[in-house]
């Protein structure tokens, strides 16, 4: 098993790979993303914490879901335009993945051992639960999906500093 963020690579929206070793170096946020959840006008937050802090090395990867309440049908395309139109999102939002079960991304697999929830459980219970990585690779914290993005602005400039 990987022991750090960087030695994963995922998939971008348009399918080619992402090695998350150019992400060495960077304080990442890691969310999985939704366009038909409770907490999708959360992209707003997200997108203001990025703009905020990303000339200092900072930036969100966001993985759309599918896997909690069918809240994020649409395709890749589909949901890249869905994020530009509606929200003006400009940071990374990859290819949808799953993040439970035997066919989780691996990252993600790794991501829930490294930082478990409540009562040490590691499957993610909803869209939105953000997992902050250091620059190191290694995950700092791990916070519930109703968590607003903008409340975790001190984590982050603790962490970029």
């Amino acid at each position: 098993m990987n022991s750090n963020f960087h030695a994963f690579t995922v998939q971008a929206s348009d399918g080619k790979p992402v090695s998350l070793d150019k992400y060495k170096g960077q304080v990442v946020l890691v969310v999985n993303v939704a366009s038909k959840c409770g907490f999708t006008p959360q992209y707003k937050g997200l997108e203001e914490l990025y703009r905020k802090f990303k000339a200092q090395g900072f930036t969100i990867l966001g993985f759309p879901c599918n896997q909690f309440g069918a809240q994020e049908p649409g395709s890749n395309s589909e949901i890249q335009q869905f994020c530009s139109l509606n929200y003006d999102v400009s940071f990374p939002v990859m290819g949808k993945v799953e993040v439970n079960g035997d066919k989780a991304e691996p990252v993600y697999k790794w991501l829930k051992e490294s930082a478990p929830g409540i009562l040490g459980t590691e499957m993610i219970k909803w869209n939105f639960t953000k997992f902050l990585v250091g620059k190191d690779g290694q995950v700092i914290k791990r916070y519930a999906p109703q968590e607003e993005p903008l409340n975790i602005a001190d984590d982050v400039q603790k962490a970029l500093a």
